[in-house]
């Protein structure tokens, strides 16, 4: 029972502190934690302990490495190397469709491609060769993107909807965000790259968690352990439950039972990701306008001057046209072509 209590109670907490970063990250609340708790930090924390952490912490989400790219790879080598390992060899004992066992290669492959699409692939730096064009994909709301707007870092007229990124020190169209895993920029070329490596990847954590837990239900039914019995700590025969099956399990099979909670974790982690990006897609938001757009008054927008008696704004997506032009644009983004021949 030990057992079970503490990784349902780590899932819980690991499910409750993502919703809440999720809910919180338009409102200032987090900022305020996020403050209040670097506060209380320095003052437990040697100065000098507290630079060396910012430093790594520049050197991880401020720079582009390929720490989390390493990362990646090496727990998700470790995952298969695990399931190739243990799960497909008793699978294969206990008469598994063969097909059924390879279908998260096949996910590993195409996984791995549109990884590796989303890392090297260029996602819309603007320049001065394609500026102009991209100054005619998306219409200023002159809320969130008003015209006229220059980056004073790469010198270029900001086309709607695009950011300067800090990080890989460039402005991106139609910027969605820069994403560590892949150290890489989200733009408006590479987004089906990137929107497919997520699809692929929950699919083939949610397709392994499938796998394993089919085949320790299969193991427990072959084996008639649900009809044992055993003595409790009160001397009472009992019959095993769910409970204690779980636990046998983790004890007989202690690897292939972490697994498959690490694998269903990344499931509901992934799924929720995925939700949302899917949901971002079919009303043509990206990443940075979502967490925008919270600023509703045009007199909150940076760079935009406006008398103290002008009326505020409030901002409208005037991108979303239908959902099936809304994922065309994601698929077949407006002025990839013509912009990457300039380039």
């Amino acid at each position: 029972m030990d057992f079970l209590v503490l990784f349902l109670f780590y899932l819980t907490l690991v499910l409750i502190g993502v919703v809440t970063i999720c809910i919180c990250s338009k409102t200032h609340y987090l900022r305020g934690l996020v403050r209040g708790g670097a506060q209380v930090i320095s003052c437990i924390i040697p100065e000098c302990l507290q630079r060396a952490m910012r430093k790594v912490l520049h050197y991880l989400f401020h720079t582009r490495n390929h720490t989390f790219i390493m990362l990646h790879l090496l727990l998700q080598g470790m995952v298969y190397a695990e399931y190739t390992w243990e799960v497909f060899g008793y699978c294969q004992e206990l008469g598994f469709s063969l097909h059924y066992l390879l279908l998260p290669y096949l996910l590993l492959v195409i996984n791995l491609v549109f990884f590796t699409l989303s890392c090297v692939s260029n996602p819309g730096t603007i320049t001065e060769a394609n500026e102009f064009s991209l100054l005619q994909v998306y219409e200023f709301d002159e809320v969130m993107f008003p015209k006229n707007m220059k980056c004073f870092t790469c010198k270029v007229r900001k086309p709607a909807r695009s950011k300067h990124c800090r990080v890989c020190n460039r402005c991106v169209h139609r910027f969605d965000h820069h994403c560590v895993w892949v150290n890489n920029c989200i733009g408006a070329w590479n987004a089906r790259y990137f929107l497919i490596y997520l699809l692929t990847l929950t699919a083939s954590a949610a397709t392994m968690a499938v796998v394993s837990t089919v085949f320790l239900v299969q193991l427990v039914v072959v084996s008639d352990l649900y009809l044992e019995t055993y003595v409790d700590d009160l001397g009472h025969l009992q019959v095993i439950d769910i409970v204690f099956l779980i636990q046998y399990l983790f004890l007989t099979l202690p690897r292939i039972v972490f697994m498959l909670g690490f694998v269903v974790m990344l499931s509901f982690l992934l799924g929720g990701y995925l939700c949302f990006t899917l949901y971002l897609a079919a009303t043509n938001q990206t990443t940075n306008e979502w967490y925008r757009g919270d600023r509703a008054w045009c007199h909150h927008c940076p760079h935009v001057a406006r008398p103290p008696s002008a009326e505020p704004q409030v901002y409208r997506n005037i991108h979303s046209h239908g959902l099936w032009s809304n994922l065309g644009e994601i698929f077949l983004p407006a002025a990839a072509h013509c912009a990457e021949k300039m380039n």
